[in-house]
């Protein structure tokens, strides 16, 4: 009985709210009962929230009968609130940073805001919850032991090609996360370097009512999207390359300018297809570009 006590005494230290100390609170990405009394606690008794988006964090606040002093804090003003944000730190109040919905500095600028706090000494401590992509690996129905999650794609063609490429032979499991008006265009790149066979799980509405996996080759999820038009936010989770296909075996027998005319005909630019060559052959780009004058 007295180890219960014990362990009972240590959580309810560790769930103390700090003074001049960083929360990192996972908000839920869809369904409002996912959001652990925890997160509740620390959000009622930290000095100020710093939240992606005011508006929407203060519906969420609104629904937990919490009042607190909100500060915004997203991509656009990361540095100048960033320090803001640390000053009132290190003067003693504490803070809890959210996101719009699940765990921020994940693909999200809180990165910063932990890196600025790590290099003033400032504690950082987490209130984990839910994350998209995680949520969306667990039911994707490919292999999760190994995996790598790769973001958002840029808007940029030629750089979002470009990181594709960098991924033709990635064997662990990919994880994307996707906008609804540039999933066509997404699925269609990832067709070009992946392959038609490759299979892709692409879900939506995570823990929503409406939640939908779907499971099927890349070239069928093309086809179905051509009929059907994308709705809501989407985790993408892409198989990875299969031992049995090697990067080398497509470039091995190409001279360089033929390997570099490989990655233009993809959408590369000319200095993006070199790069990429040179990554693939493991030399200095230099060393590319002085057989393309």
């Amino acid at each position: 009985m007295s180890s219960v006590k014990n362990i009972d005494t240590a959580d309810r230290e560790k769930n103390r709210v700090e003074a001049g100390t960083l929360y990192l609170v996972a908000t839920p990405i869809g369904n409002l009962a996912d959001l652990s009394e925890r997160a509740i606690k620390v959000l009622s008794e930290v000095d100020f929230i710093a939240a992606e988006d005011t508006r929407n964090s203060l519906r969420l606040l609104t629904h937990l009968g919490i009042s607190k002093p909100m500060v915004s804090y997203f991509e656009h003003n990361k540095r100048e609130r960033g320090e803001q944000i640390a000053s009132r730190l290190e003067a003693g109040e504490s803070c809890a940073l959210i996101t719009d919905a699940g765990t921020p500095a994940i693909s999200d600028p809180g990165e910063d805001m932990v890196a600025l706090c790590a290099a003033r000494g400032i504690p950082v401590t987490s209130v984990p919850g839910p994350v998209a992509s995680i949520t969306a690996l667990t039911l994707s129905g490919l292999p999760t032991g190994r995996f790598t999650f790769e973001g958002f794609l840029s808007v940029n063609k030629s750089e979002r090609r470009a990181h594709l490429a960098d991924l033709e032979s990635e064997k662990r499991t990919m994880l994307f996360h996707e906008a609804p008006h540039k999933l066509r265009a997404t699925l269609d790149d990832l067709l070009e370097v992946f392959g038609k066979e490759r299979r892709i799980a692409i879900c939506r509405e995570l823990t929503k009512t409406h939640e939908e996996i779907l499971r099927m080759t890349l070239s069928e999820a093309v086809a179905y999207y051509t009929e059907t038009a994308p709705r809501g936010e989407y985790v993408l989770v892409v198989e990875g390359c299969r031992e049995s296909v090697s990067r080398v075996a497509f470039w091995e027998d190409m001279d360089i300018p033929t390997h570099v005319q490989h990655y233009m005909d993809t959408g590369l630019s000319k200095m993006d297809a070199i790069k990429q060559a040179a990554r693939d052959r493991g030399v200095p780009k230099n060393e590319v570009y002085k057989h393309m004058v």
